[in-house]
């Protein structure tokens, strides 16, 4: 029975490889980190990973996550509703809807479960769902779960989401869906305009911030409170497992009834069990760090302005911008590939992105900046990236010399 299945998946297999599309996994033998060991035997410089706040393995996390553990146990056994919900959870949702601005929150093992089940439960065919082309893979997930019509404008182009609005018209609710924080090419929504439209349409506006909870924007509460809008998103999407910790957990937050709507419908919710005390502690403890100083987000700042700067006058073509995930563009697949596996030699730990995590034409190696890394590793980074970029004899191209050279 296996057979004809088995001989697609290897000609499918090996035609990613071919085409240097083919996702790799290397295996850490350290905690997440900026210098961390793989496979064992080899120590690298890390600019890949969403640990943007260097909290990852930070000692009062740990402790917290320790504490935690002693005091609540590993796991529940159970969703919310039956009988596992413990105080620690309620804490952490009451703590979360503050930091974020909002009226209550509701927590999710992932915001991938989270945006899973923003939609299905709340819209439905007599509804419009209206979302930007470059959202996340999760939102577009989310949306194919409902039974509402979609309609996708132009990514950030508020022309289209006004058009689209108006073909929306005769719509019960509509929602506007956008990410924050776009993650492959780290811009920001604008807020400010896409509630204005909203406003004058009558629809809602939800936002997955991922990428900018603990921060970006005032005090690190996001893109909402970036573009002054705290108080006219309606629902905020966000993770646990990025500048929080690192670790899991999502949760949803927004208005009082839409939060207690999705207590009785989310399915991700009501049939998933709840997030691990452990996880609920050491993001407690996130919070705690983030509120009392701002040291964390000052020095993420800097090191992304340096990169940033220092990778421009090396001659490398980026993706503007000011957020720490910094694109490298290159725009043939293989590449990206070719050169991050030669980083990869010089010591610097980075990934190459190509269709279809990103639009055909558009390959890239993503850098991410922490608060974790050094002026010692940032230069280490620029000098290999220097390094290779000369090999490949692409320094100082622009888009079409790259592509002229080596094709998209």
């Amino acid at each position: 029975m296996y057979g004809k299945l088995q001989d697609y998946l290897s000609r499918e297999l090996a035609s990613f490889r071919d085409a240097g599309l083919f996702k790799e996994e290397r295996v850490l033998a350290t905690p997440q980190g900026v210098a961390i060991e793989v496979g064992g035997d080899r120590a690298v410089l890390n600019f890949c990973a969403n640990n943007y706040l260097g909290l990852a393995n930070h000692a009062a996390i740990v402790a917290a996550a320790h504490a935690a553990l002693d005091r609540w146990g590993y796991g529940l056994s159970s969703v919310r509703f039956i009988c596992g919900t413990q105080e620690l959870h309620k804490d952490l949702e009451r703590r979360v809807a503050a930091f974020l601005g909002c009226e209550d929150a509701i927590l999710f093992a992932a915001c991938f479960d989270a945006n899973a089940g923003v939609f299905e439960s709340l819209f439905g065919e007599g509804d419009a769902i209206v979302a930007d082309a470059l959202n996340h893979a999760s939102i577009i997930d989310g949306v194919r779960l409902a039974r509402a019509p979609r309609y996708v404008y132009a990514h950030n182009d508020m022309a289209d989401l006004d058009h689209k609005l108006t073909e929306a018209a005769g719509a019960r609710f509509r929602v506007v869906a956008t990410d924050g924080v776009f993650s492959m090419d780290g811009d920001v929504a604008p807020l400010d305009r896409i509630c204005d439209l909203a406003e004058r349409y009558g629809a809602l506006v939800m936002v997955d911030d991922s990428h900018a909870t603990g921060f970006v924007g005032p005090g690190g509460r996001g893109t909402p409170a970036l573009c002054g809008v705290e108080d006219r998103v309606d629902i905020i999407t966000t993770t646990f497992g990025k500048a929080l910790g690192g670790a899991s957990g999502g949760c949803i937050a927004g208005r009082k009834e839409i939060v207690a709507w999705y207590r009785q419908k989310a399915r991700p919710y009501l049939f998933s069990n709840t997030l691990p005390p452990v996880v609920a502690g050491a993001t407690l403890a996130a919070l705690d760090l983030l509120t009392a100083s701002s040291d964390l987000r000052d020095k993420l700042a800097a090191n992304t302005a340096y990169f940033r700067e220092a990778m421009k006058a090396a001659g490398f073509d980026l993706k503007p911008g000011t957020h720490p995930i910094c694109p490298i563009m290159l725009y043939n697949a293989r590449l990206a590939q070719d050169i991050a596996r030669d980083l990869y030699g010089e010591g610097i730990y980075v990934i190459g992105f190509s269709y279809p995590v990103v639009p055909k034409g558009q390959a890239r190696i993503r850098v991410q900046l922490s608060a974790a890394h050094e002026r010692d590793h940032l230069d280490r980074a620029v000098a290999a990236f220097a390094k290779v970029g000369g090999t490949y004899g692409i320094l100082g191209l622009t888009k079409d010399q790259i592509v002229a050279k080596y094709g998209m």
